[in-house]
């Protein structure tokens, strides 16, 4: 008797101690097409009922050869936790993932001597000479 106090103690405390699930409301599609070509070629769209769109299109480039890369390129938006806007734009492709949005943080710009030297080394015809 005096064990299954202590289970039922402790199965109402775990219950009250468990985190919460706070109840919503299912969010409505309300808009999705999507396109599959046989050709690889692909499109798909849609937007939900709280503001959020997405959309993309994407094809096999190189096909066949040994640069086969799959290209995809899209955007999406939605409205962040502090009211703004966020979009991106992106394409992604053999050189990696490559997103542009206003909010993202950019690279500081390259200080003008090395820029120079950028330059003047890019000028220079290649060496075969090797000098260790």
């Amino acid at each position: 008797m005096k064990s299954i106090i202590i289970i039922s103690v402790l199965l109402v405390v775990c219950a009250y101690g468990a985190p919460q699930i706070p109840e919503t409301e299912p969010i409505p599609i309300i808009r999705q097409e999507q396109e599959v070509n046989p050709d690889g070629t692909y499109r798909w769209n849609y937007e939900t009922g709280n503001g959020i769109t997405a959309e993309e299109q994407g094809f096999l480039k190189n096909a066949g050869s040994e640069q086969e890369a799959q290209v995809a390129q899209g955007e999406y938006s939605y409205t962040a936790p502090d009211g703004q806007l966020i979009r991106v734009q992106y394409i992604a492709d053999e050189n990696g993932f490559q997103p542009i949005g206003d909010h993202l943080p950019t690279p500081p710009p390259i200080p003008p001597a090395i820029q120079r030297a950028l330059e003047y080394l890019a000028s220079q015809p290649p060496s075969d000479s090797r000098r260790f």
